[in-house]
């Protein structure tokens, strides 16, 4: 084990079909993190995941897309656990979350799944709730007029609009900025600035 590594497992759902899903931001914010920093990702069979690794000052991350799909999300994050042997404390898992109002973020060490598949899964096979996550708001469903029932999985399942795209950006833009400062910042700051942050408008913007 290495405490100078981190762990970033996005979730979501793997396929063409999914690229652009609510459902997919746990892989969106992968990508662009790996894209910043130029790093391409390469298939790990072993880890059931798509692997990217990128190296900032004396920390290392470890990116990763499990290749399992959404409900089954936990296979691939305890092939993770154990082929690095890791803490707990070194993982991050990113998902989406329609409790959420769109671009909220809510950073959490510990908690239920709140009705997500892909966290109720990992919790299963981990045997824990004990795990850092970080979910990004993708906003409640629309009703359906018809019978008066949310369209969840229409929903979380259908693309990002071009809107929601603009608002997204400065979500994981945010995101990257806070987690490759985890190495030089208190980590409970990070999880305040986390939380309270401004989606609509960075603080430049507001400045203005």
């Amino acid at each position: 084990m290495n405490n100078n590594e981190k762990f970033i497992i996005g979730l979501g759902n793997p396929g063409k079909e999914y690229i652009k899903n609510r459902h997919n931001i746990g892989f969106l914010l992968i990508d662009n993190f790996s894209e910043k920093y130029n790093s391409k990702f390469i298939l790990k069979n072993k880890l059931k995941s798509w692997y990217s690794e990128i190296k900032i000052n004396d920390l290392t991350y470890r990116l990763f897309k499990p290749n399992t799909f959404m409900n089954n999300s936990g296979e691939a994050v305890r092939a993770i656990m154990d082929w690095y042997k890791i803490d707990l404390d070194q993982l991050f898992v990113i998902v989406d979350d329609i409790d959420l109002p769109l671009g909220k973020i809510r950073f959490r060490k510990k908690g239920s799944s709140g009705g997500h598949n892909g966290l109720k899964d990992i919790i299963n096979k981990l045997q824990t709730k004990n795990f850092n996550r970080i979910r990004i708001g993708i906003g409640a469903p629309p009703v359906n007029e018809k019978n008066n029932n949310y369209n969840t999985i229409s929903h979380v399942l259908g693309n990002i609009s071009s809107t929601e795209v603009l608002t997204l950006d400065k979500v994981y833009k945010k995101l990257i900025e806070s987690l490759t400062e985890l190495n030089t910042k208190n980590e409970d700051h990070i999880i305040s600035e986390l939380n309270s942050f401004h989606r609509e408008q960075d603080k430049n913007e507001r400045k203005a």
